[in-house]
């Protein structure tokens, strides 16, 4: 697939996609959402890909959000079923996304680092939902990925004021799960994205897909339904579903095969 907005490098079982509009702090219009849509519809299907990691072209931005001057000139707006950079909406992937915001995370972006599983964040990067600045309001799931990930009032304190974070304030809030030196986020999440590639690939999968539908419903219903869950069965009928333990009691690394 030809890419115009993003661009996308594979290390083994990690994929790594960059958001490249530098000359617009990687802002985002309709021509680059249904393109990420299809990225990530790439990457979802690949049975040898496991974890992907989202990051930002240059060293002053992750995304500053929707192209705001793109949408003053009459650019179309809207994306594909996936949501904002094909991954806001995105609710079927049982793989982990892993956000490397190297910089700016404004609106859309910190939406897509929202909806990403794990957010690593150079010193230099900055959070916030500015959207009622411009009166608009963030309904790329930030206004309710936010409350469910830090809590309601602090939340609230950022969403009503529409202050900036940055990353140690972040990290404090809970939303962000690592900061490092500016311009190492990206080395940073790839050592992340290695350590969960030690793991079965079936046994993430499982585990992603048991936090997020069982976080939908009592916990008394998760326990009891997540063994019918479809990436848990999965798991349970894969190749390494034997390999682990058979690794583990002949004392060797096992061998994931993903399936």
């Amino acid at each position: 697939m030809a890419l115009q907005f993003s661009k996308i490098t594979r290390k083994g079982p990690i994929t790594i996609v960059t958001l490249s509009r530098p000359e617009v702090y990687n802002a985002l219009h309709t021509d680059a959402h249904f393109e990420l849509n299809k990225v990530f519809d790439e990457f979802s299907a690949d049975p040898d890909q496991w974890v992907a990691i989202v990051t930002g072209a240059g060293d002053k931005a992750f995304c500053a959000g929707n192209d705001l001057k793109w949408q003053a000139a009459g650019g179309k707006r809207g994306w594909d079923k996936g949501g904002f950079a094909g991954l806001t909406s995105r609710f079927d992937c049982d793989k982990p996304i892993i956000a490397a915001v190297n910089g700016v995370a404004m609106g859309g972006g910190f939406e897509i680092a929202l909806a990403c599983d794990l957010i690593i964040a150079s010193e230099n990067a900055t959070f916030a939902l500015p959207e009622p600045r411009v009166g608009l309001a963030a309904l790329a799931g930030g206004l309710q990925r936010l409350p469910r990930q830090i809590g309601l009032k602090r939340a609230m304190g950022m969403i009503l004021t529409a202050r900036h974070v940055k990353a140690r304030e972040g990290l404090e809030l809970g939303f962000v799960n690592e900061v490092v030196p500016q311009g190492e986020a990206l080395a940073a999440a790839e050592k992340w994205a290695e350590t969960i590639c030690q793991n079965s690939p079936m046994s993430i999968r499982a585990s992603k897909q048991a936090i997020q539908k069982g976080m939908a419903v009592s916990l008394e219903q998760a326990i009891t339904e997540q063994r019918e869950y479809p990436a848990v069965k999965a798991m349970a009928a894969s190749q390494d579903y034997i390999e682990g333990p058979k690794a583990f009691s002949e004392k060797r690394p096992p061998k994931w095969l993903g399936r």
